[in-house]
């Protein structure tokens, strides 16, 4: 028995953002948060919500940027110290002081920072296919095939990117579910793509800013990317239990950004799935489910 999921609800957060959210379950139980990714909002976590509203209040927002949210007209609000600012508002108003959390690419990035700032307001952390930042950082300036593998960030901040994403019926975007990995795109069937088509129809410039206000990206002769910045790693330590589900089939974030990161997690464990690709959440659903399951029984 799975619970029901409940969209079209909207929190007014003290910073003036609108954020849409999706939930299942009842308030008052533990708080799970499911943080989406690019270009995705809070429906690639349907399988999650209904699984989890079982015994948490289980969250789905979407970002600031993302289909039923606010999108914000000036770039400089996509930087990440605002979205995770939305975050931390969003958990207040629903009337909770700490939330686990589970966050995938985009919101992955959000997330981490927001368990290395603040890390009384992550109970726990699952991320799924996203990379530590210093450990990106650092493959972005130094790792050649990671460089090569992250060019099309450099395309998507470019000037008009979001009219040939939505070129031809989003073509290029139904190609990201369909093309991008080697994994099982089955999911992505006729309901699903009508699902993601109604979200990217409200707009796609909101999600593209998040890559043009990142200095997370190949350098460029414009842009000298991450190799100008001077980071401590010492600054992106988490201190909050953390663990990793790795889809290994991703072609943009290769298996080789997990290198190193226990140097960064106080209380860190790794489930990789050889067969999975940037997409595994919708590849094996139930799968997920049961590895987010086990991190919380822990």
């Amino acid at each position: 028995m799975t619970a029901s999921i409940k969209p079209g609800q909207f929190a007014q957060l003290d910073n003036g953002t609108r954020l849409h959210f999706a939930s299942a379950g009842e308030v008052g139980r533990p708080l799970i948060l499911f943080v989406h990714g690019f270009p995705e909002f809070w429906y690639e976590w349907s399988a999650q919500l209904a699984e989890f509203g079982q015994d948490y209040f289980a969250v789905a927002p979407d970002l600031r940027g993302f289909n039923l949210s606010d999108m914000p007209a000036d770039l400089g609000e996509y930087k990440a110290k605002h979205i995770v600012d939305d975050l931390r508002l969003l958990v207040s108003h629903l009337g909770y002081e700490q939330a686990i959390v589970v966050a995938h690419d985009w919101g992955g990035a959000i997330c981490w920072n927001m368990a290395i700032a603040l890390p009384s307001l992550v109970k726990k952390l699952i991320i799924i296919n996203s990379p530590h930042p210093y450990l990106f950082m650092d493959a972005l300036s130094n790792d050649p095939e990671q460089q090569t593998a992250s060019q099309y960030m450099n395309w998507l901040r470019n000037p008009g990117s979001e009219d040939a994403l939505s070129k031809d019926n989003f073509a290029l975007m139904d190609g990201f579910f369909n093309g991008m990995g080697q994994g099982d795109a089955s999911w992505y069937d006729k309901p699903t793509r009508a699902a993601y088509h109604a979200c990217w129809q409200r707009g796609l410039t909101g999600g593209v800013n998040y890559y043009r206000a990142s200095p997370l990206h190949p350098a460029t002769e414009g842009h000298a990317g991450p190799s100008k910045l001077n980071l401590n790693p010492d600054d992106f330590k988490v201190r909050v239990p953390t663990r990793i589900i790795w889809g290994e089939n991703d072609k943009a974030l290769p298996k080789t950004l997990l290198n190193s990161i226990e140097d960064f997690i106080d209380d860190v464990k790794i489930q990789r799935i050889p067969e999975g690709s940037h997409w595994v959440i919708h590849e094996q659903p139930e799968r997920v489910n049961r590895l987010i399951r086990d991190f919380l029984n822990d």
